[in-house]
């Protein structure tokens, strides 16, 4: 199953010391994701996956956020350099899931 959709990158602001930088996943398209994914969901509920934003692809896994209600995209460093992406920009994502 492949998602298509855009959303707005915000840093994780939970630990001082860490930068992480995510998207949140639309909460339809998460529903969804939570419904396909039982069978296969990892650790902490993880979801691998394969992500393009760009034109960058890479894999990764979405985790579910409970204060946001929705899972959650890590956007890591490289591919935001290479898109020239930070926080606050609107990013266009193309996540398909990946069984295993």
């Amino acid at each position: 199953m492949t998602y298509a959709f855009e959303a707005e990158l915000w840093q994780w602001d939970a630990r001082q010391t860490d930068t992480w930088t995510f998207v949140a996943l639309p909460a339809e398209i998460a529903d969804e994701i939570l419904e396909l994914s039982a069978p296969f969901a990892r650790g902490f509920g993880s979801v691998r996956v394969e992500v393009t934003v760009g034109e960058t692809v890479w894999r990764t896994s979405i985790f579910p956020d409970g204060k946001k209600g929705t899972y959650v995209l890590p956007v890591k460093k490289a591919v935001r350099a290479a898109e020239r992406l930070a926080a606050g920009d609107v990013v266009r994502v193309r996540l398909a899931l990946v069984e295993a």
